[in-house]
């Protein structure tokens, strides 16, 4: 294989976890439903080449993602590999928590809005009901023992509302955290942010009381800018990058929201970076196309088609 000659940056971290959404945010976008089988292998494949936190499924209404409505056939087929602190999985409400405490897991994720909008086009709700609504999750999470993220959406622009004030998306991200959850993850879910953006609001969240240390980043690569706002996060210190393989993903409820940031040119660049990610490439590269066959088209990682040819 391929390899990038190492070059280190200053500013970099020695290392970052990846948080792959593939099995979660990758398939809930696909058109057609992906079996459980396959998707269960899938998540077996990615935990065998180093992926250690993996997002399995999502206990949401299969009403609103039939995608992934058999959340729990998967986590009963996976057992021990699709539970524990680093399996989570997203739970929109207090009957999505009842879900995944029977399924056995220990980590969940609840999904909030930075914007009006998209807050009730997600979730039906206005940006402090939603909050509202998590407030009991949290606290039942955390009782039960579980690690708990807040993701926040549109933190970079909303197709509806247009440009997102730095301090709303801070004012939503603290009030998430002051729920009682663990990690924030800043979703670029319509992926027109940029390096300078990204600088900004780490800077604004930091201010708050939100240190790099407790964000991760969600980016989109609908503009091609990704990896290029990754690597400005990382450079501030987030250490948590999320990311899909093969680039799969998108948004229900976005449909201009592309594609997410490739897991495997994540992993190509912060090899170059001399950056450690714990990833297996080419057990990567080849679980992807292998899920690229499954799904009928090809990856849209541009690692994935240099490697797999």
């Amino acid at each position: 294989m391929d390899l990038p000659q190492v070059a280190s940056m200053p500013t970099m971290p020695e290392a970052i976890t990846i948080y792959e959404v593939g099995p979660r945010d990758g398939l809930q976008n696909e058109k057609a439903v992906v079996p459980t089988d396959v998707k269960a292998e899938f998540i077996r494949r990615l935990v065998d080449a180093g992926l250690e936190t993996v997002e399995t499924t999502s206990f949401v209404p299969p009403s609103w993602i039939p995608q992934l409505a058999d959340a729990s056939e998967l986590l009963a087929q996976l057992g021990e590999v699709g539970r524990g602190p680093k399996r989570p999985v997203l739970v929109p409400n207090e009957r999505g928590l009842d879900g995944a405490l029977a399924a056995g897991v220990g980590a969940v994720a609840i999904f909030g809005s930075a914007t009006e909008t998209f807050a009730r086009k997600n979730l039906n709700r206005t940006v402090e009901e939603s909050i509202h609504m998590f407030a009991p999750v949290v606290k039942r999470a955390r009782e039960a023992g579980l690690w708990v993220r807040a993701y926040v959406s549109m933190c970079f622009g909303d197709p509806w509302e247009g440009p997102v004030p730095v301090d709303q998306v801070v004012d939503v991200s603290r009030r998430m955290m002051d729920l009682g959850c663990d990690q924030l993850s800043l979703g670029d879910t319509i992926g027109v942010g940029t390096p300078g953006h990204v600088t900004e609001l780490l800077a604004a969240l930091d201010a708050k009381g939100i240190p790099a240390q407790s964000t991760a980043v969600h980016f989109h690569d609908t503009y091609g800018q990704a990896l290029a706002n990754t690597v400005t996060a990382m450079g501030h210190g987030v250490t948590v990058v999320d990311a899909s393989t093969g680039g799969l993903g998108g948004c229900p409820y976005a449909k201009s929201a592309t594609g997410n940031l490739a897991t495997e040119d994540l992993a190509w660049m912060c090899r170059g970076l001399g950056v450690e990610t714990g990833v297996d490439l080419d057990k990567l590269v080849e679980t992807s196309a292998w899920m690229a066959q499954q799904l009928g088209r090809p990856s849209p990682s541009r690692v994935v088609k240099a490697l797999a040819g």
